[in-house]
């Protein structure tokens, strides 16, 4: 797949000023250099193009091993950051290469459509015996097209190439927004597993205490018995997170499109600031930006284009045929013109008209129905992520340290025979429920804000913290 740098978005365009507006067209290049969609899309086409070339030479390629450093064996493989992934899934990921090439057949396409029909060249033969005969050669036919019918039919096509690298766009924030959840996921899991070890080593330690109180008589042997119960307990939560973390691994590794990528350790982002989202900025933003909105506006255009194209159908083409006659009877030389075209009488392309003005119609309801699911897909995010954030400030600030606090110091009153075992389970196990929802917490204020992102189309997300 090769792409020019310098090739516009849409060559050439044919459509209305303002692709809202249905049954209008003009042609002109002061029309087509003012279409709203051609003006976004030389901004937005410098990186696209970057991008669909690197990704082009990565689909043509043979698959490679990721490599990540040149690190010794023995030596700890260097963090993953999610920039790292986000590149990996650029390149390796087959859904975004099949969407590059679908680009590349949607401009053969619409090369194609405004192609001139061939002209077709023959040789005919009449009377011919002993004297000889009459010859025309070469007898050339051409179709002459009327009514600007190729240029609509490559207008109409255009606007379909247009959409298609819009859907390429949305299919690239698609995968970021999944590489992006999938790695607080697995960071998520990660943090479980830490959680659950200390958990089972202050397990552990509870029992040595409770088994020295039972060596001085000072509890019964049922007691210890709820310590090792708790404890077994703490020790197959954590066996289940390690199982978790390597399917959550496994899975961001087949979201980036690397089966093969080693497992290593992530930067963790997992305890950095939440960002802070509006919103009313972000609706509007996502409402005018969003390559589904913008794709539902350029197919308002190819519609209305589709309609001219069906209107002009009507118009009949002519075929002319012209040829060098050469009568060897009489031994004389002639020139043969010939000029046909259909008779619109009773099919002047009715039907697939009202289809068309039908297709308008229909193009304009939907800018209004992908605007709403986007609305509502905006606005779940938000709520997820604005209940998570408040739990997930809250857990921080006050419920994660007093849990912690009393559990503390029911194991210390415990030890030196002060509290009874029950209120030492009741402490552990308020301690443990506290870190893992605090865990959990954050994990899906972070899946939902790099939803909000990719609605957004951040590139770059998280934002590095200011220096201070």
């Amino acid at each position: 797949m090769m792409l020019a740098a310098s090739r516009p978005l849409a060559s050439k365009a044919l459509g209305p000023a303002d692709p809202r507006l249905a049954g209008s067209w003009t042609k002109g290049k002061a029309m087509r250099a003012n279409h709203p969609f051609t003006r976004a899309a030389h901004r937005l086409l410098p990186s696209l193009l970057l991008f669909l070339v690197g990704m082009s030479n990565a689909a043509t390629a043979p698959p490679q091993p990721v490599v990540f450093d040149a690190t010794p064996a023995n030596a700890a493989p260097s963090p993953l950051g999610l920039p790292d992934l986000i590149r990996i899934s650029l390149e390796r990921n087959p859904a975004l290469a099949q969407a590059g090439l679908d680009v590349e057949a949607a401009r053969g396409r619409a090369l194609q459509a405004g192609l001139y029909p061939n002209p077709t060249i023959g040789v005919t033969g009449e009377e011919i015996g002993r004297r000889g005969g009459i010859y025309t050669l070469p007898l050339i036919s051409q179709e002459i097209v009327r009514g600007g019918k190729l240029g609509l039919s490559r207008a109409v096509a255009e606007r379909q190439t247009d959409q298609t690298l819009l859907a390429l766009q949305r299919q690239r924030y698609a995968l970021f927004t999944t590489v992006r959840q999938g790695y607080f996921e697995v960071l998520a899991s990660r943090r479980r597993i830490e959680v659950l070890t200390d958990l089972v080593g202050l397990a552990d330690q509870s029992l040595v205490n409770a088994r020295k109180l039972l060596e001085a008589k000072v509890i019964a042997e049922l007691d210890v018995l709820q310590f090792e119960v708790e404890r077994d307990r703490f020790r197959a939560d954590l066996d289940a997170a390690r199982n978790e973390e390597a399917a959550s691994w496994r899975r961001l590794a087949a979201e980036v499109g690397a089966p093969d990528l080693p497992r290593a350790p992530l930067v963790n982002l997992l305890g950095d600031v939440l960002p802070d989202y509006g919103f009313d900025e972000a609706r509007a933003f996502v409402l005018e930006e969003h390559p589904e909105v913008r794709s539902a506006r350029v197919g308002v255009t190819r519609a209305q284009l589709a309609l001219r194209r069906a209107e002009v159908e009507k118009v009949p083409n002519v075929t002319a045929d012209v040829g060098y006659q050469r009568n060897v009877n009489d031994r004389e030389n002639e020139a043969h013109f010939q000029v046909s075209l259909p008779v619109p009488l009773w099919n002047r392309n009715q039907g697939n008209i009202l289809a068309a003005q039908a297709d308008v119609g229909r193009s304009l309801q939907e800018v209004g129905r992908v605007q709403n699911d986007l609305s509502g897909r905006l606005a779940a995010a938000f709520g997820r992520y604005a209940a998570a954030k408040v739990r997930a400030e809250r857990y921080r600030a006050s419920v994660l340290p007093n849990a912690q606090k009393a559990y503390r110091l029911a194991q210390e009153a415990f030890k030196g025979g002060q509290f009874e075992y029950l209120r030492v389970l009741q402490a552990q196990r308020a301690a443990a429920e506290a870190n893992l929802e605090y865990v959990r917490v954050q994990s899906e204020a972070w899946q939902a804000a790099g939803e909000i992102a990719g609605l957004l189309l951040k590139d770059c997300w998280p934002a590095p913290a200011p220096e201070r």
